[in-house]
């Protein structure tokens, strides 16, 4: 079984890189939900997950016999993802999330893989992945911004489908504020990304600041993710997380640090 690294190494800028559980050469098992996934965005979604180590196991759960299945036909020999056919034995009722259960189980004991991969957005899946974590191994998930926060907060990292779409980088000069209908309205029930990152912001300073009150960015970073799992400056608008706190000068300042070996480190704290 793979153990956890809590150690923040490098002077890389993207929230990715903080995460620190997992390396390139672990092996990660991707199982996918195909009731609850977008085949169109299969492309992203396997490119974001070999961010985090080797895809060894591809899975795809679903009853085949079905209409909605057929997006995923195109694709499943394209990227070698083997198709797991379970029925639906009552009308209406989906039996697609206990075979994948049982079959994470299964994995999991066999000690194939170093980390997995759980392509859903439906909260079934909470207690497996609170399971696997709780023997020390990375849980990544991937699904929609509807995804309820119980799942989106048993994975050590939650990427939202949403991201990996590319969208314009907004100016430096414009950030996102929340508007007061928007502060005042109350939150729908499937919706789990908060509007504006700063509360948030400020509880990861709270943790990384050191006792002048700067952080080095990648403990940021890391905190950020320890907070909330579903946490990406994608979400915003930027690719990077130094790209987002620099679009917050009233609130936050920055300096660059360099070594002697030229490599330039990040540091912020907030000015209030």
């Amino acid at each position: 079984m793979a153990k956890r690294n809590p150690v923040i190494e490098g002077n890389l800028l993207n929230l990715n890189d903080f995460i620190t559980d997992v390396t390139p050469s672990q092996r990660i098992a991707m199982l996918i939900d195909g009731d609850n996934a977008q085949a169109s965005l299969i492309d992203k979604i396997l490119a974001e997950t070999t961010k985090y180590g080797m895809i060894t196991i591809r899975r795809i759960y679903g009853d085949w016999t079905t209409s909605n299945m057929n997006g995923w036909k195109d694709v499943l020999q394209t990227h070698a993802i083997q198709p797991i056919q379970q029925f639906r034995y009552t009308i209406g009722k989906n039996a697609t999330d206990s075979a994948m259960i049982i079959d994470a189980m299964d994995i999991f004991y066999s000690g194939a893989v170093d980390a997995f991969c759980l392509v859903s957005s439906d909260s079934d899946y909470t207690r497996l992945a609170t399971r696997i974590r709780e023997q020390g191994i990375f849980v990544m998930g991937i699904g929609k911004k509807t995804t309820p926060r119980a799942f989106v907060n048993a994975c050590d990292l939650f990427v939202y489908t949403e991201n990996l779409v590319p969208k314009p980088e907004p100016k430096q000069n414009n950030k996102p504020r929340r508007s007061k209908s928007v502060e005042s309205a109350p939150a729908a029930e499937n919706e789990t990304v908060s509007n504006d990152p700063l509360p948030l912001l400020r509880d990861a300073f709270d943790l990384a600041a050191r006792d002048n009150g700067w952080a080095f960015l990648g403990t940021l970073g890391h905190h950020l993710q320890q907070l909330d799992p579903g946490f990406d400056s994608r979400t915003f608008g930027y690719k990077q997380l130094s790209l987002m706190i620099q679009a917050y000068p009233d609130e936050i300042e920055t300096k660059e640090m360099k070594g002697n070996d030229g490599t330039a480190t990040i540091y912020a704290r907030l000015k209030t």
